[in-house]
């Protein structure tokens, strides 16, 4: 799910495409707003094993240098108790990082093998196309994708001679009035089950080939809550970002050190019938220099001298919205209480 501006959704899309590449995966980039040669020329570039110790280095030197001077704030009973972690996961290092800074060197690109779907040249050959009882944006992509699994030899059910890799799928904005969808103009759509049978369609593919895809969706845009709930459904893993631009807590202290929420809505179900509860509930995230990271969301330890009582109202009226995953925090009446 976009974010409202679509900035940090686009950039998890291309973190998606460059951990592809590194990896040797073919690519499939479908789009209706930006053309997919620009792009794969927007990929961040990949960091190097000592070029990322390296950051996490300063890194670690500027939050040590900040704990220095909290220890001067917070009251000695509260010095031993233990630090709250803020990665979700371990320090096993996991898949590849990237440099936001930096593009991918035109050469490493090209070292795979990738195909492109711009819907505004496809529709140009054959204009009058419906197949599946679907909108004719969404017929094509099928059939553009069908094609590429057959012929590239991506097929599970179908014996390939040739050595295996993995077919890596990215589509922009599905659902977009650019797809000639109109499930993102009214509450009561004309066509409100294109969307739908596409993804259907899409699954019975992508569960028959060596292929993995990610779709980025304007949900924000969405009025029908019930398209929305079967796009939930014909998701395995579905990821809401929500971006803090042009809202109240971008200038709310509580928040100062992030970006925005990731809202974890649903996880794959592996072998079982519901889907594994992560014990961490509230992420953020947030983009740094050269990097962009998601942490555990947990309140500050002392607020700034500066915050007057007036505004101790407002965090806490804020600090209610959190849930109970965000650590042991007590909220008062008329004050946070630590």
């Amino acid at each position: 799910e976009e974010d409202k501006y679509g900035l940090y959704s686009n950039l998890l899309f291309k973190y998606f495409l460059a951990e592809g590449i590194v990896c040797g995966h073919d690519l499939f980039v479908a789009s209706a707003k930006e053309h997919p040669d620009n792009i794969l020329k927007e990929l961040p570039a990949p960091l190097l094993d000592d070029t990322y110790g390296k950051e996490l280095g300063d890194e670690a030197a500027a939050v040590k240098s900040e704990d220095f001077q909290d220890s001067m704030k917070i009251a000695w009973r509260y010095q031993n108790l233990p630090k709250m972690e803020a990665s979700p996961t371990t320090c096993t290092k996991f898949g590849h990082y990237y440099d936001v800074s930096k593009k991918m060197s035109p050469e490493l690109c090209q070292s795979v093998k990738w195909h492109s779907f711009y819907l505004h040249e496809e529709l140009s050959f054959e204009p009058e196309m419906k197949a599946w009882n679907m909108n004719s944006g969404y017929a094509r992509l099928l059939q553009s994708i069908q094609r590429i699994i057959s012929q590239e030899g991506f097929d599970g059910s179908d014996p390939q001679k040739k050595q295996r890799n993995v077919l890596r799928i990215g589509i922009q904005s599905l659902g977009s009035i650019l797809w000639g969808d109109d499930v993102c103009c009214s509450d009561t759509p004309a066509d409100p089950h294109s969307l739908t049978k596409f993804l259907y369609v899409l699954r019975g593919l992508l569960r028959k080939s060596l292929s993995a895809c990610i779709i980025t969706v304007p949900a924000h845009l969405i009025q029908n809550k019930a398209i929305m709930e079967r796009v939930t459904n014909l998701s395995d893993m579905v990821v809401g970002l929500e971006s803090f631009i042009g809202s109240e807590r971008e200038t709310n202290p509580l928040y100062k050190d992030y970006h925005g929420l990731v809202h974890v809505h649903q996880i794959p179900r592996l072998n079982s019938l519901i889907c594994d509860v992560s014990d961490t509930k509230d992420l953020a995230f947030r983009l740094k220099r050269k990097l962009f990271t998601i942490e555990r969301l947990h309140l500050p330890p002392a607020l700034s001298a500066a915050v007057s009582r007036a505004s101790k109202q407002e965090l806490a009226a804020s600090a209610k919205l959190l849930s109970s995953g965000c650590g042991a925090v007590a909220v008062g009446e008329r004050h946070l209480d630590f």
